[in-house]
């Protein structure tokens, strides 16, 4: 296992598993630890789905799991259980203040335009006539 990867540990597992669906139709999923483990690593770096590590599995995968647990609002009962006081007295906390914007965001149509102030732009006006 590379270093600086995310995996949950077993107690953390044992938290999230009965909230895991269970009894779906289909082909059988991938290994659901690996693939949790790896949303939880791209949700902390920030990183562009496509560049999730391999350890995790196909970057597609991670995604779309993501993406289907999210409409039917399964991550609020996995965070929920990630989130309570455990035995261990350790809480987590979940913090969002780091958002990331992309780069023409910044302003309208034509860019950013930065105007002055009314104060700045009076006393540019003020020229000294010696």
């Amino acid at each position: 296992m590379r270093a600086g990867l995310f995996w949950l540990n077993d107690r953390q597992w044992a938290r999230i598993e009965p909230h895991l669906p269970r009894g779906l139709t289909g082909p059988d999923r991938d290994d659901d630890r690996r693939t949790v483990s790896g949303i939880i690593h791209m949700l902390q770096s920030g990183a562009r789905w496509r560049d999730c590590p391999r350890e995790y599995g196909p970057y597609t995968t991670i995604y779309n799991r993501f993406n289907r647990w999210a409409k039917r609002g399964r991550w609020c009962a996995i965070f929920e259980a990630l989130a309570k006081p455990g035995e261990d007295g350790v809480v987590l906390s979940l913090d969002s203040t780091s958002i990331k914007a992309h780069r023409c965001a910044s302003g309208g149509k034509g860019g950013s335009t930065i105007k002055q102030s009314a104060a700045r732009a009076e006393a540019a006006r003020q020229k000294s006539m010696r």
